[in-house]
């Protein structure tokens, strides 16, 4: 049977299912008045969510059941090959956490359902992720200081660039160096040590001759002695640096703009770790040439790690100094181009090694800078817009979604809102095919909502499942969206499933787990109450969705296999029932945190029938298939989906 008449069917039977609902709510409420309808209603509604027939069309939500001591502030969850889930917390966007150096992570395993803590050795709070060929997790970067608001900031400060006029030796400034202002005569203190290098000379090309020096520079964040409005500067000054004698004096300076009482944004760290799921402990590697905080790190064709944006140590946005990580050498260079985007950038890898950007961020970023979607040559920096995108303006914190299969090279935009906290949403599906001749965005189905945050992951049926969110900025004004819908690819449709408990937006995401079922967490709501007048209370519940596709009679079990397949490869599993297989996959497993998952993809696998099980054959294309571990899931005639099985791509 075809997909449409399936969801004709299947809202014949909501509509059926909602007019007994309301016929017995009506009839409770008439007899027993407002207060037992409520009882009447939520009781009739817990029997009908936990009905087999319920269950078998619309899925089913539960809560993990998380003993108190491992309960944290999740807003990072990353799936490893060995099926257990990291979810990282770092300090949780709690400020007493990050002032007692309280960092946590935890590791959960789904099927024996424990939990163990991760010693954490810096915070991790919005860092970025992606998984390495070797299985490994790579997270890189995090909180350095905590944002002040205007009005909390008690001492002047900001950007100071330290310039060495020195061409022969670099210059280390420690924290605590002191710079005075020749004007303004204000004295600022640095708050960490900074590295200036040393000037460079440069030549003539045709004569050789030397011509000038072009000053090293060195940025550091620095605040007034003593706080009060008085300490603030208005214009741009030169400041010398206390202690410096002699030439060292004449050729380190400071150049400061105005330094106020204005909000400081967060800062980040330059540090990176890669996390062993084997050894279930970080490992120290180089750190990244710039501190990023809010970072996308997004894999590669040949497996290096390309990692983009971010606020750095003084709370601004990298200006475009992407930076490449080598798993084999652990180490970072630049790439050497120029490009900019905003803070968590939704930046996938095309099956040419290009890169699609979709427009999908966090935030953080000129509103008039690198917004535009398009696909990225990262050899020659060469970026072909593509046009069509409806709301345009509303695409912060949106999901960006690589339909299956990945080879289609189609794409889904979900949701979004306004630059910073805009009361705007969206909620428009814009749609885009990359094998088209001239790619052009058009609109999909529309949610009920406009959404910011919503969660998208894609599941081994082809369908996507979209959850949480929110109308407003982090859930202001009680506006979280308590819905939960598949989307079907083939048909290009939406089908409203069983709603979640519990309302998620800033702060959450959600990942596939081996068995089918989704793990959904976080939220960082700003209130509490719809009135705007509670703070809000970070959500650590966790919930599960079990699709409706696990409430059938029976699923396919696969068995026997290799661990390892390498591209261009076959390999044989065996399976109670051949015939009945219809489809099989390789899903890579998620690494989200703010809605943004790059890593996500489902790779369709030639599949042939043998006497005893199936023979898959793994595709060529090293850019469609990067090195690393993926599910391996095969789906019946009725587009039910074995476990995963877990396979390396060497």
């Amino acid at each position: 049977m075809s997909a449409i008449p399936v969801r004709q069917n299947h809202r014949r039977n909501r509509a059926r299912r909602i007019a007994i609902g309301a016929a017995v709510v009506v009839a409770v409420a008439g007899v027993n008045g407002p207060a037992l309808y409520r009882f009447g209603s939520a009781k009739y509604h817990e029997y009908t969510i936990n009905r087999p027939e319920y269950k078998a069309e619309n899925g089913h939500w539960d809560f993990l059941d998380i003993p108190s001591e491992f309960r944290i502030n999740s807003i990072h969850a990353a799936l490893l090959h060995t099926g257990k889930v990291l979810l990282i917390a770092g300090s949780g966007n709690n400020q007493k956490n990050f002032d007692a150096g309280k960092f946590e992570s935890i590791l959960w395993d789904p099927k024996a359902n424990t939990y163990k803590k991760i010693p954490t050795p810096k915070d991790m709070f919005c860092s970025g992720h992606t998984q390495l060929p070797d299985g490994n997790l790579l997270v890189a970067g995090g909180t350095k200081r905590y944002e002040k608001l205007k009005g909390d900031v008690t001492k002047a400060g900001g950007l100071m660039i330290v310039h060495n006029e020195d061409p022969d030796k670099p210059v280390t400034l420690p924290a605590g160096t002191m710079f005075t202002g020749k004007e303004n005569g204000r004295t600022f203190v640095s708050k960490d040590p900074v590295l200036v290098e040393k000037a460079k000379k440069i030549f003539d090309p045709e004569t050789g001759a030397f011509l000038r020096t072009e000053a090293g520079l060195g940025r550091i964040y620095v605040e007034a002695r003593q706080s009060g409005k008085k300490y603030e500067t208005g214009t741009e000054d030169n400041y010398r640096v206390q202690g410096m004698k002699g030439s060292d004096a004449r050729n380190v300076y400071g150049i400061a703009q105005k330094l106020a009482l204005d909000k400081k944004d967060f800062q980040g760290i330059k540090e990176a770790y890669e996390f062993d799921p084997l050894a279930e402990k970080y490992i120290t590697v180089d750190p990244m040439n710039e501190a990023r905080w809010y970072p996308t790190l997004t894999t590669l064709e040949d497996g290096k790690v390309l990692a983009l944006s971010g606020l750095d140590e003084i709370g601004q946005i990298v200006p475009g100094k992407d930076e490449i990580y080598d798993p084999k050498s652990k180490s970072w260079e630049y790439t050497g181009i120029i490009r900019k985007f905003p803070t968590y950038p939704a930046i996938f890898l095309l099956d040419n090694g290009k890169l699609f950007y979709s427009g999908s961020n966090a935030g953080y970023g000129p509103a008039d800078v690198g917004r535009d979607p398009g696909i990225w040559d990262l050899k020659t920096n060469k970026f072909q817009k593509i046009p069509g995108l409806s709301d345009p303006d509303r695409m912060e914190t949106s999901a960006t979604v690589m339909l299956p299969p990945a080879q289609d090279q189609k794409f889904m935009v979900i949701g979004g809102g306004g630059v910073g906290e805009s009361e705007k949403s969206s909620e428009k599906s814009r749609l885009v095919d990359l094998k088209a001749r001239d790619p052009r965005f058009t609109d999909g189905p529309e949610l009920e909502k406009g959404t910011r945050y919503p969660s998208a992951s894609l599941l081994p049926d082809d369908s996507v499942l979209i959850t949480g969110g929110s109308e407003d900025y982090r859930g202001r004004g009680g506006s979280d969206v308590l819905q939960a819908r598949l989307y079907d690819p083939e048909s290009a449709s939406y089908d409203r499933v069983a709603d979640p408990a519990v309302g998620r937006n800033y702060h959450s995401g959600s990942v596939l787990l081996p068995d089918g079922r989704v793990m959904v967490f976080g939220s960082d709501p700003l209130y509490s109450d719809q009135a705007n007048t509670r703070p809000g209370v970070f959500e650590q519940r966790i919930e599960i969705y079990t699709p409706p596709y696990l409430f059938r009679d029976e699923r396919p079990v696969l068995s026997g296999g290799p661990k390892s397949v390498k591209r261009g490869g076959t390999a044989e599993f065996r399976t109670a029932d051949p015939g009945a297989v219809a489809s099989a996959k390789l899903m890579r497993p998620s690494a989200v945190t703010h809605v943004t998952d790059v890593e996500q993809r489902s790779v369709a696998l030639d599949l042939k029938k043998t006497a005893d099980g199936i023979e898959v054959t793994v595709p060529k294309n090293r850019a469609l298939v990067p090195s690393g571990w993926y599910m391996l899931f095969v789906t019946d005639t009725k587009g039910t989906p074995s476990e995963g099985v877990w396979v390396e791509i060497p």
